[in-house]
């Protein structure tokens, strides 16, 4: 009964997180949401294993989960700030 509630809630905040990513007025607000949706998803991995009985097969692959979402944010945030995935600015292949 508690954990159907607790779905309900993740579900619903998930949409917030869905309308913000695509509302917001920055990209950085996009992103933050984008995180916000991976974090809600984690957790409705593990409420589902809980709800399933078996918690130690989802939470698994909730953690895998969580380090693919983490690995992608970063990954995002260093191509917004830096216009690429090079490791030094001046990289260029003309040179």
């Amino acid at each position: 009964m508690v954990l159907d509630i607790v779905v309900i809630v993740l579900l619903v905040s998930m949409a917030c997180a869905v309308v913000r990513a695509i509302r917001g007025p920055s990209v950085f607000e996009r992103i933050l949401a984008a995180n916000v949706f991976g974090t809600k998803t984690l957790l409705l991995i593990c409420v589902i294993g809980f709800l399933k009985g078996s918690p130690e097969d989802y939470l698994d692959i909730a953690l895998m989960y969580a380090i693919v979402a983490f690995l992608g944010t970063v990954a995002i945030l260093r191509c917004v700030e830096h216009g690429g995935f090079s490791s030094r600015k001046g990289d260029d292949d003309d040179a």
